[in-house]
């Protein structure tokens, strides 16, 4: 079998779906696509569900960077990395086969916590305040000091990401084009004492982001990568900037980020 057809189905064990995903299996073997259990021995790696379990699917397999992402919808809502559905399954491997569909790569974050381990992220970074009191952090862009933030925290996402958590708090729309990050604040505090920029904005994937956590008690701060928490207690310095690496997904050539992006909020 050609290894470049090997393919791993990422996905909960849900009754509801589970002769859908027999079938989806089946077809796939039909189409010399070789299912296999691992995912370490694919190349291409298919998550069932929404874009919570595409993220899942790349976080749980180690934002590998020798094979192709694909993102299957099961709900009526396919969402921004979902080019497929589970319902359309002849479809779905009609496209692969007839050369329908085209690699598009996404840029990831990678976090560094008190220079102590990586993390990549694919949609965004949060850091917010573990407790009911300001948050302060010292806002460094490339080593220059940009602000002293006071609030509920930082959101710094991707421009995939930038249709997420980010968007919900008026961060604005990035083409994924775009090797970029955004920074978008969370209810930050501006009076006459203090002040922030008070606006979303973007650093250039050559750019470096680090946020020293002010350690005024405050400084035990709840963290997510995507949709996950991260459970690291004291927290003194964050570094952030855009990783070399990229997810690689497969998507329909007919399907562009702004279709979906349409199909989505408009």
């Amino acid at each position: 079998m050609d290894k470049r057809n090997n393919i791993y189905f990422f996905h909960k064990n849900n009754k509801e779906i589970t002769e859908k995903i027999m079938n989806l299996q089946e077809a796939a073997e039909r189409y010399g696509f070789n299912v296999v259990n691992d995912y370490r021995q694919a190349n291409i790696i298919a998550s069932i569900g929404g874009d919570g379990m595409f993220l899942q699917a790349v976080r749980k397999t180690g934002f590998r960077q020798d094979c192709l992402y694909a993102g299957i919808a099961v709900g009526s809502n396919q969402g921004l990395y979902c080019d497929f559905h589970i319902d359309n399954i002849h479809d779905m491997i009609d496209a692969a086969t007839t050369e329908q569909v085209e690699v598009r790569r996404y840029p990831t974050i990678q976090v560094n916590i008190d220079g102590e381990g990586s993390f990549l992220c694919l949609n965004e970074f949060t850091i917010r305040s573990g407790i009911i009191k300001t948050f302060v952090m010292e806002v460094f862009i490339d080593g220059l000091h940009f602000e002293t933030f006071r609030g509920d925290g930082l959101v710094i996402a991707t421009p995939t990401g930038s249709t997420a958590y980010n968007k919900s708090i008026r961060g604005a729309v990035v083409d994924p084009l775009l090797p970029c990050l955004q920074v978008t604040e969370l209810a930050s505090l501006n009076n006459n004492q203090y002040r922030t920029l008070g606006s979303p904005f973007i650093l250039s994937e050559d750019r470096s982001l680090q946020l020293k956590v002010v350690q005024d008690g405050n400084d035990y701060p709840s963290m997510g990568m995507d949709n996950e928490a991260l459970s690291i207690q004291h927290v003194e310095k964050v570094d952030i900037q855009l990783s070399k690496k990229q997810i690689k997904t497969i998507k329909l050539k007919n399907n562009s980020f702004w279709e979906k992006v349409k199909r989505t909020f408009l």
